[in-house]
């Protein structure tokens, strides 16, 4: 406090207290240059005016040299914040965006934006803003020389327009232009972003009114140009860096599933070599790859015939009894070959194709299709499993030709030895039947048991078909089969010719889907018999044809009296019992008189009339005997074709005792029936 010796203080000494209070509180410049014109008004003498404004001016530059040490420190701290965003470097977005904000912030501008060169477009293109509310400007796309950007990218030097709608040192473009329009832009100030030499892209600072930009704010708004090519470059770096090590894991473990790949098919090859040079078949093959695969396995050869059928369970109970029944469909695998459209297909790629939740390989020999292998229970393969599927197929196309030619082999070991069989004895030459009946004892055909020989015959162009599947039959009934004097033979134990030559008809015609036609004769009791039996079987197969029966099948017995005619071993007795056997019979067993009333009903000429007169019996005894006889050997036995046999058999029966004694004794007491 003053105290009321002290003089008053001046009006100086007032300004220049005042002056430290406005530099404590930074007040604005007009408040400086205020206080000369107060000192004045106070009436200050001209040594104290000039005192005052001094101070002022001193004061003011101190002002501003605080100012320039503030925005100085706000922009350290901005590029030490910068620095730490590109330390912890995790989202180059984020960091682009805090880099403008920055920009915006420090510049004092409406706007700030940065945009990044496009190599492959030649242009630059609009990545991040900030403060801009223009769509249009947001998406603007900026031709390398175009616009303040355009140079700047183009030249990689900083430029500044106070105004850039007035300013003609940059070349105008109407998309620019608007753009800029939109968003309202006057002055802008836009520098470099650069790796080393080369610039990659610019960024701004604008703003809404027209404004010069200071050699400083150049300097700042490169500073943090700098940053953010350095953000960007490591960006990219780090990006390589991942894409790198992306690259390095799929290298990986496209090594690590090609190394396994590699080891499956080596124990594969392994396994599969072992198990066809131990003599395994196409079943071994199907149960080791079912085990190895997982899945449900079928394998048909060429004609759709089933070759094995493997469930896993079931192939992983090695040595296990066979369950009882038919082997279930396994799953996955339709039942019946597979569709010929995936077969198509696979034989197309020569690989394996998916189709309907099974996988479908061709068994191929070259364009030769042999077979097929059909996968189910596995929806997908691995590439590896699917190569072992398709090894699988090439092995069992090793298997199947092997079988094949061994086939072959034995078929024509097997048509030369039924050669031999047929042959027709030479004048003076003994026939060595010892020697025929060996060899075909190695072939597991025992010459020793009855045997019906069958001659085949189907159109000249299913020949060597119709020869194969002869063979095929032959095989499973132990016999032989092959051509002889340019018709397929067939050999083969029966003891019913007649009934073969039907079977083989019918299946060999099923198989080729065309009529097949099968003559037999026999059974042949020794090696010595089957040339005239084969000679007997030629005949029924021309009488076959010559009745119009192509496409069936039967014995000498099954012609009637036209096979007692053909045959060199004419059995009338045989068939006599065949014809008039079950009326014979009857007569024994009821001491009637059938076969007494058909040789009067034939005699006289089919007349009832004449017929009772000389069995001297009722008409209606006649009518009751005949309807018998009807009952007994059929409805068709009054036919002109049943007629003729019937009359030839009483004939034979009447010319001496072509027939053994009847089977049963006649009855003794049993009434006389008619």
């Amino acid at each position: 406090m003053t105290s009321a010796k002290d003089p008053a203080p001046g009006p100086a000494a007032t300004a220049l207290r005042e002056l430290l209070g406005l530099l404590h509180q930074g007040a604005p410049v007009e408040r400086f240059t205020g206080l000369a014109q107060q000192v004045r008004a106070a009436g200050a003498g001209p040594a104290e005016q000039g005192l005052v404004e001094e101070a002022a001016a001193v004061a003011l530059d101190i002002r501003r040299t605080l100012d320039q040490h503030r925005r100085r420190e706000a922009e350290l701290t901005a590029l030490f914040d910068t620095a730490g965003d590109l330390a912890a470097l995790r989202d180059l977005d984020a960091v682009l965006r805090a880099i403008v904000h920055r920009a915006r912030m420090l510049l004092g501008t409406d706007v700030a934006y940065l945009t990044l060169n496009d190599p492959a477009a030649g242009d630059t293109f609009m990545r991040v803003t900030d403060g801009s509310v223009s769509a249009a400007f947001q998406q603007l796309r900026l031709g390398m020389g175009e616009g303040l950007g355009g140079l700047v990218a183009q030249t990689a030097r900083p430029y500044a327009s106070a105004d850039y709608r007035t300013d003609d040192r940059f070349r105008h473009t109407p998309a620019i232009d608007h753009g800029v329009r939109e968003e309202g832009l006057r002055g802008i100030l836009g520098v470099p972003l650069r790796v080393g030499t080369r610039v990659i892209g610019v960024l701004y600072a604008a703003d809404r009114a027209v404004r010069d930009f200071a050699p400083d704010a150049v300097a700042l708004l490169s500073s943090l140009a700098d940053h953010a090519a350095v953000a960007i470059d490591s960006a990219r770096l780090l990006e390589e860096t991942r894409a790198a090590l992306v690259e390095l894991g799929v290298a990986t473990e496209t090594a690590r599933a090609r190394s396994e790949a590699l080891r499956l098919a080596a124990e594969t090859h392994d396994r599969l070599t072992r198990l066809v040079l131990r003599g395994g078949d196409v079943g071994d093959v199907a149960r080791e790859v079912a085990v190895l695969l997982g899945g449900a396995l079928v394998v048909h050869d060429a004609d759709g015939a089933e070759l094995a059928r493997v469930v896993p369970e079931a192939a992983e109970r090695e040595g296990a009894a066979a369950p009882a029944g038919p082997p279930a469909d396994p799953p996955g695998i339709p039942p019946g070959v597979p569709p010929a459209g995936a077969l198509a297909a696979s034989r197309a790629d020569g690989r394996a194709v998916a189709v309907d939740g099974a996988w479908v390989c061709a068994v191929l020999a070259g364009p030769e299709l042999l077979g097929s292998l059909a996968l189910g229970g596995r929806a997908d393969l691995s590439e590896s499993e699917r190569r072992l599927f398709e090894r699988a197929g090439l092995v069992t196309a090793l298997l199947l030709l092997l079988r094949r030619t061994a086939a072959h082999a034995e078929d024509r070991v097997r048509g030369e030895l039924l050669g031999d069989l047929l042959a027709a004895p030479v004048p003076g030459r003994v026939r060595d039947t010892g020697s025929q009946t060996l060899r075909a004892r190695k072939l597991g055909v025992d010459l020793g048991r009855p045997h019906a020989l069958v001659v085949l015959h189907c159109d000249a162009a299913l020949r060597s078909r119709l020869a194969a599947e002869a063979a095929r039959h032959a095989r499973a009934r132990h016999g032989l089969a092959g051509l002889f004097q340019g018709r397929v033979v067939l050999l083969a134990p029966a003891g019913n010719p007649g009934a073969l030559a039907r079977t083989l008809a019918a299946d060999l015609g099923q198989a080729l889907g065309a009529p097949v036609t099968a003559g037999s004769a026999g059974p042949a009791a020794g090696p010595e018999e089957l040339p005239g039996v084969h000679a007997e079987a030629l005949r029924c197969l021309e009488a076959l044809h010559a009745l119009g029966h192509t496409g069936h099948g039967a014995g000498l017995p099954d012609l009637g009296f036209l096979g007692v005619l053909l045959g060199d071993r004419a059995d009338v007795g045989a068939y006599v019992d065949r014809v008039l056997g079950p009326v014979l019979e009857y007569d024994a067993r009821r001491g009637t008189e059938l076969v007494r009333t058909l040789e009067a009903y034939f005699a006289e000429g089919a007349s009832l009339a004449r017929t009772k007169e000389v069995l001297h019996v009722h008409v209606n005894t006649v009518v009751q005997r005949l309807d018998r006889i009807g009952q007994i050997l059929g409805a068709d036995w009054n036919t002109p074709e049943g007629a003729l046999e019937i009359q030839l058999a009483l004939r034979i029966l009447r010319a001496g005792p072509a027939r053994p004694g009847p089977a049963f004794p006649p009855a003794a007491d049993g009434p006389r029936q008619g």
